[in-house]
């Protein structure tokens, strides 16, 4: 999962983009990068790390430009050397840089295409330096010295055409403009909006979540369609036109489930309000199947539960509280690679408050499931706290499945429910009690914001996976280079690497 972010003013873009990155942090935490273009030159900065550690004052001040685009990422696709971090960069056609997140599922396909028929060379392992040269590719057909807005539409229409999976993608042509693009099945979020200057001109940002634009002073015109671009001349024309034949709008659901921010608006639904929604659906299970429950207290494991744990205590009719405190300078661990570091930074991340636990019947909840470690090491903390006894309450169903569109969970024997049933789930995290959503709440609870959403990507959950072309060799071999033994061999070999080049 990444985070992108782009802006056309008449302005330095370089502390918008910058702020943009802050509030999308959460979207990745590996790396990050800003490349802006003053008159027909880039300047780029990029490396691994938070965004206020990859930029100092002196670099801000080199980023000059009235138009740039921003990533921050995490490792779904490659490793996390800094040669991976984004924006990407090719000279020709005319000087490009791309941001993308997703996943592209054709990437293997795709690499023999670009350097067999397109004559390009790919120098790393991540499917956007793939996405960025497809593009490159088919903009050269144009054949123009100069460039036209119909021509860059007719070049994603060609990158619709060759490229399979998820990718909302920002572009930007040096001289000419940015461009956002959306892939046909629209699985990853990507909004537009403007801002109305005291000049009397009119900014432009392209963003992974609304609240980007919201903390900006940017008012959200609507998220990008499926298979829609959308173009930003540098001089603050706006042009929109859908480039993809067929569309099936199928936003990915885990975005609503754990990644996006809950002030944000994704596909005109609110996180917010979804989360919400999870929690009702969690009580009424409960109260249908548990009548007689004995929680005395239930209790959100940070952050992204809270939402949804404060309506079950609403609808269950027993008190709500903080017992956990984080420690915000902890990344997140779900995205951390490697399980020996994921455990270590659990007890470093939270600590309990012994007397919201102690004596008590506690029903912890949380977004999801997914290697079970964590799981088990906060219903651990709540015992040793003094919690009588401990449920679990999952807002997701159970996570069985590899995710091949841009989150990392990909290795299936890595994820706790995989082959195991509800209980002994529970019994693997040692809880006394575990409640997981149903997929048809999860379902109910994120579509009622927008009717207009038919189905939704539940493939970690369902084993179902809308772009086609997924079949169990295709999982084997992502398996076998994105479990955990591979990350880390991968790591420290672009560890090495990267020592050796400053030496």
């Amino acid at each position: 999962m990444c985070g992108i972010a782009a802006i056309v003013s008449n302005q330095n873009v370089n502390q918008d983009l910058y702020d943009a990155l802050t509030v999308l942090q959460h979207r990745g935490q590996d790396a990050a990068g800003i490349v802006t273009c003053e008159g027909s030159r880039l300047h780029l900065r990029k490396d691994n790390g938070l965004a206020r550690d990859v930029f100092s004052s002196s670099q801000m001040l080199k980023l000059r430009g009235n138009m740039g685009i921003a990533h921050v990422r995490y490792p779904t696709a490659g490793c996390t050397s800094s040669a991976e971090a984004q924006p990407f960069y090719v000279n020709s056609p005319f000087g490009l840089t791309l941001a993308h997140n997703g996943n592209l599922t054709n990437t293997e396909e795709l690499k023999i295409q670009v350097f067999e028929d397109d004559q390009r060379h790919i120098n790393t392992d991540s499917d956007s330096e793939v996405l960025l040269n497809v593009f490159a590719h088919e903009l050269q057909q144009s054949g123009r010295l100069t460039l036209t807005v119909d021509d860059v539409f007719e070049a994603v229409a060609a990158v619709h055409k060759r490229c399979r999976g998820a990718y909302a993608v920002v572009v930007m042509i040096a001289g000419f403009g940015v461009l956002g693009f959306r892939d046909p099945h629209g699985i990853r979020p990507i909004v537009f909006g403007e801002r109305k200057t005291e000049e009397g001109t009119t900014d432009y940002m392209i963003a992974s979540e609304s609240v980007a634009l919201d903390v900006l002073d940017f008012k959200l015109i609507r998220d990008i369609a499926p298979g829609e671009a959308v173009f930003i001349e540098a001089n603050g024309s706006l042009h929109t036109k859908q480039c993809a034949e067929h569309v099936d709008h199928c936003p990915c659901i885990f975005e609503y489930v754990y990644f996006a921010r809950p002030d944000s608006i994704i596909d005109n639904i609110s996180v917010y309000k979804a989360r919400m929604r999870m929690g009702k659906k969690l009580a009424k299970k409960i109260l249908k199947e548990w009548p007689d429950h004995d929680i005395d207290v239930v209790i959100p494991i940070p952050d992204t539960s809270r939402t949804a744990a404060s309506q079950m205590a609403h609808d269950l009719g027993v008190k709500f509280r903080e017992g956990f405190m984080k420690n915000r300078y902890i990344g997140r661990t779900f995205i951390m690679p490697g399980q020996k570091m994921r455990k270590k930074s659990v007890k470093q991340k939270l600590n309990a408050i012994s007397l919201e636990f102690s004596g008590k019947n506690v029903l912890l909840v949380d977004d999801s499931v997914v290697r079970g470690t964590t799981s088990e090491q906060i219903i651990q903390m709540a015992r040793d706290a003094g919690a009588r006894k401990v449920y679990f309450a999952s807002a997701a169903p159970p996570v069985r499945y590899p995710n091949v569109y841009g989150i990392d969970m990909p290795a299936a024997h890595e994820l706790i429910a995989h082959d195991k049933t509800e209980q002994e789930v529970c019994e693997a995290i040692g809880a006394d009690k575990l409640i997981y959503q149903d997929i048809e709440d999860l379902i109910d609870a994120v579509g009622k914001g927008n009717n207009n959403i038919k189905h939704f990507d539940t493939s970690c959950f369902t084993h179902e996976y809308i772009t086609g072309d997924i079949d169990d060799a295709y999982l084997a071999h992502i398996e076998a280079l994105r479990n955990d033994g591979a990350q880390q061999e991968r790591n420290s070999s672009s560890f090495i690497v990267e020592m050796q080049n400053a030496n």
